[in-house]
């Protein structure tokens, strides 16, 4: 079974200002396509998501998700720590996220910065911060995740290095 770990991104959250709403259902999400879910852990937006990320690439979990701080306020740093992070982008995966946004009729999709790809042998991906952006983002890209984690871990491919 595939491992995964929920990373929620919200100072007030972290600071215990209010509960965490997205993480858990992003858990739930990724347990009902078949990862063993860890998370979520719940940060402050900044340097607190790369080094969330990291420590989860570093203990060999195939995905790392992410949830909040892809917006435009001056803390939404998401995409940046992630960025700092990844060999490989894999644009497809936020293509898919903002489009299924627009679909579902929320135009303000188009203005989450969200980047997914590759560190190590580990898929990490940045969704919006709303439980609604989370459930649609996992439906668009949910058979997708799977492929990777299978794909990273040599399943269809045989490793040549």
């Amino acid at each position: 079974m595939p491992s995964a770990v929920v990373v929620t991104v919200s100072t007030r959250a972290a600071a215990g200002v209010y509960p965490d709403g997205s993480g858990p259902v992003l858990a739930e999400e990724l347990r009902a396509l078949g990862f063993a879910v860890t998370g979520p852990w719940v940060v402050a937006d900044g340097e607190p998501v790369g080094e969330a990320i990291r420590s989860a690439v570093d203990q060999g979990h195939d995905l790392v998700v992410t949830t909040g701080g892809t917006g435009l306020t001056a803390d939404d740093v998401t995409p940046e720590q992630t960025l700092a992070l990844l060999d490989r982008l894999v644009p497809g995966l936020p293509e898919a996220i903002r489009a299924a946004g627009i679909r579902a009729g929320a135009p303000a999709s188009l203005l989450s910065r969200g980047v997914a790809g590759t560190a190590g042998r580990t898929l990490v991906v940045n969704l919006p911060g709303s439980i609604r952006a989370v459930r649609e983002a996992v439906a668009a890209i949910g058979p997708a995740l799977l492929h990777a984690a299978d794909q990273l871990g040599g399943g269809d491919h045989p490793r040549t290095h």
